[in-house]
């Protein structure tokens, strides 16, 4: 498959993989730049816990796959069941992969490294964006409302537990404990 036979959409999905991991590493050090900002800490992670670190992933991907559907929806006839769809799909994708990575590797290797976290968050976003890609070309879609409705609700959770924690190993502070 060549890049210049791709839809501009597709193109979209395929340059986000770069750009979302640029934003999410910037995004890593928002909070403490805006000398602690509570509006800030809605959309940046607070702390050194995998659940803050999410974020990372959580705001740029959702708003990477709006932002083109909003400005280009109607223009390029895009089919808004499959376009929510693999966007939540590519948001699921690097929300689970991101722990997953993260746990097995300090687990198993009972180390924790920055340069294999950068990694993972950069694995994590092409998993996504990847998998979202081939679930644009091949897949159905579902009602486009269930995916917003979900990353919505994703959006909700992540608000509620930066300044509501549970008690469980994904929300402690690496660094503070």
């Amino acid at each position: 498959m060549r890049y210049k036979t791709l839809s501009p959409e597709k193109k979209w999905i395929i340059i986000g993989i770069p750009v979302l991991f640029i934003i999410g590493s910037i995004m890593h050090f928002l909070y403490d730049i805006s000398n602690q900002s509570v509006f800030v800490a809605l959309f940046a992670p607070v702390n050194e816990s995998v659940w803050e670190h999410l974020k990372m992933v959580v705001w740029p991907i959702i708003l990477w796959w709006s932002l083109y559907y909003i400005l280009n929806g109607e223009k390029n006839n895009i089919d808004k069941n499959k376009w929510f769809t693999s966007a939540l799909l590519s948001l699921l994708v690097a929300l689970i992969s991101i722990p997953l990575m993260y746990y097995f590797y300090t687990g198993a290797l009972g180390v924790e490294s920055l340069i294999v976290d950068i990694i993972i968050l950069f694995l994590s976003i092409a998993f996504g964006q990847l998998l979202a890609f081939y679930y644009y070309e091949y897949g159905n879609g579902i009602n486009y409302i269930i995916p917003i409705l979900i990353m919505i609700f994703i959006i909700y959770i992540f608000m509620y537990f930066t300044f509501n924690p549970l008690n469980l190993p994904i929300f402690k502070d690496s660094s503070t404990g």
